[in-house]
């Protein structure tokens, strides 16, 4: 993942893997030819998990996962924090990058595997 010491650039793009998951999960649920409502549309145009979680109606079944596995509440926790502004952040460090890469492809705790679940 790292290979080429570019710590920021690893984390910006882990986290936008998390993105593309929430909003695949959104697309799936999106009838072929039908015209997405407005306000979903505006909840789901952000590049915030969380904001991106409540967009898709995930919220309840995050807050059961939360309580039923705490190592996922940890990786969540991690993952929440995640911000496509990422980018500009030179100070991200390579644990960093890990940690959040970790945390998202984790396959027992692993948020991108809870995303997936609901696909």
């Amino acid at each position: 993942m790292l290979d080429g010491g570019c710590s920021e650039g690893a984390y910006y793009l882990a986290g936008y893997a998390v993105e593309c998951a929430i909003k695949a999960y959104v697309a799936k649920r999106t009838r072929e030819h039908d015209f997405p409502d407005k306000a979903l549309i505006e909840k789901v145009y952000r590049h915030d998990p969380e904001e991106l979680v409540r967009g898709a109606g995930l919220e309840k079944d995050l807050r059961d996962e939360m309580d039923r596995d705490k190592d996922f509440a940890v990786n969540w926790a991690i993952v929440k924090n995640w911000s496509e502004k990422s980018r500009y952040n030179a100070s991200i460090s390579e644990e960093d990058a890990r940690e959040l890469h970790a945390s998202i492809v984790d396959p027992a705790h692993g948020v991108l595997e809870w995303l997936k679940k609901r696909w």
